[in-house]
C-alpha cells in the first residue's frame, strides 16, 4: 500500500497500522534523515559516525515509536531521540578512552583539521573549530539554533529545560565562539 499523505500525523497514524507500518517508518524517515543527519554530523563530526549514530537513531525511533503520545510534534520528539543518542555516543567515545570532554573536543576538531577540505583561512572551518571548544550543553544548543534555526520554545521540549537556560547556553556559546574566532 503506497503512501499517499506526508503529514506526520497521517504517518503516526498509518505506523499504528500493522499492514502500512514498515511503510510509514520508511516515510518518517526519508522525510527526516537528511536534517537529522546533519544535526548528528555537527555534533560527531565524523560521516561514519554519524552514519553510525543516524542507524542507532533508526532503531530507537522504530522501537518507540509505538509510544509516542504525541504531546510534542514528531519532528521535536525525534531531535530528543537524536540529540540524546549522539551525546550517548560521546559520552561512550569518552568512556571508551577513558579520557575527559575536553579530550573528545580535541579529537573532534584534529578531525576536522585532519579533512582534506580543511584550510584554516576559510570561515566555515575557523567557526566548526570555534564549535569544538565549547562545553557539551552550549554546543549544542548553538547547533539548533545556528543551523536549525529551532526556536526556544522548541528546543526546550527537546533538551528538556527552560528557555531561559537555553537562551542564556546559546548567549555564552555566541560570545565564546566571537572571542575565538577573533583570537585565532
Amino acid at each position: 500500500m503506497a503512501l499517499t499523505s506526508n503529514s506526520d500525523t497521517e504517518l503516526l497514524f498509518q505506523f499504528r497500522n500493522p499492514f502500512t507500518k514498515e511503510s510509514a517508518f520508511t516515510a518518517i524517515l526519508k522525510k527526516y534523515q537528511e536534517k537529522l543527519y546533519w544535526h548528528i554530523r555537527r555534533m560527531v563530526i565524523d560521516h561514519e559516525d554519524a552514519n553510525d549514530v543516524l542507524q542507532n537513531v533508526a532503531i530507537r525511533v522504530w522501537n518507540g515509536l509505538q509510544n509516542f503520545r504525541e504531546d510534542s510534534q514528531l519532528y521535536t520528539w525525534l531531535y530528543r531521540v537524536t540529540t540524546n543518542e549522539c551525546l550517548n555516543f560521546l559520552e561512550q567515545q569518552k568512556k571508551r578512552k577513558s579520557v575527559s570532554y575536553d579530550d573528545v573536543a580535541s579529537g573532534l576538531e584534529n578531525t576536522i583539521k585532519a579533512d582534506k577540505n580543511f584550510d584554516a583561512n576559510k570561515l566555515e572551518w575557523k567557526l566548526q573549530l570555534a564549535i569544538q571548544q565549547l562545553p557539551e550543553k552550549q554546543k549544542v544548543v548553538f547547533q539548533l539554533r545556528y543551523y536549525d534555526e529551532m526556536p526556544y520554545a522548541e528546543m526546550s521540549r527537546v533538551l528538556e529545560t527552560s528557555e531561559g537556560a537555553l537562551k542564556a547556553s546559546y548567549h555564552h556559546a555566541v560570545k565564546k565562539i566571537e572571542d575565538f574566532m577573533l583570537n585565532n
